[in-house]
């Protein structure tokens, strides 16, 4: 709030505050330091010890394993779509909605050329952001997705506009370790 201005050393005008200077110590929990996502966005419990649990067991899979999740739009709560663990990249896209985002938790394990014998098992976020959906639901997601990505622990997050670019995840993950 502008209450009058002055003339600072070089002859310009700044403008000076006025006393009525908003309230700063409204704020109950001062010390703690959220960010604005995790103030919006909830997680149940169980989705938290379903998200941990599923990344412990998928380290060592020898197939790939992928969980659908969405936001529920009236409570902002990111959740499991269904019970379904996928692990199928086909199957996995024909449940993707068409004009939908979702989020999808992937363990993918690869099969590197110059190390046969070792298999690493890539933990990532599949970011599922069709062209077709509504602005305000990509909004939604994209303030949801660092949010999501740190909840999972996923190493990295995979940008997809359609279901049908699961069918070559594999090769795009070989590529970018």
């Amino acid at each position: 709030m502008v209450g009058s201005t002055s003339r600072n050393w070089n002859g310009f005008e700044t403008p000076q505050l006025s006393s009525q200077t908003p309230d700063l110590s409204l704020d109950p929990h001062p010390h703690v330091k959220m960010s604005s996502e995790s103030r919006l966005y909830t997680f149940s419990p169980e989705t938290k010890t379903h998200l941990r649990k599923f990344r412990l067991s998928t380290s060592r899979a020898k197939d790939p394993q992928a969980i659908i999740y969405q936001i529920d739009k009236t409570t902002l709560e990111i959740k499991q779509v269904d019970d379904e663990v996928y692990k199928s990249m086909r199957e996995l896209g024909d449940e993707l909605p068409d004009n939908s985002p979702r989020f999808v938790v992937l363990s993918y394990p690869l099969t590197l050329v110059r190390t046969p014998n070792l298999m690493p098992v890539p933990y990532v976020m599949v970011n599922y952001l069709p062209p077709t959906c509504s602005s305000e639901l990509r909004m939604l997601y994209a303030g949801a997705k660092e949010l999501m990505r740190n909840q999972a622990e996923a190493g990295r997050v995979v940008e997809i506009e359609s279901a049908e670019e699961l069918e070559g995840i594999g090769e795009r993950l070989k590529r970018e370790d």
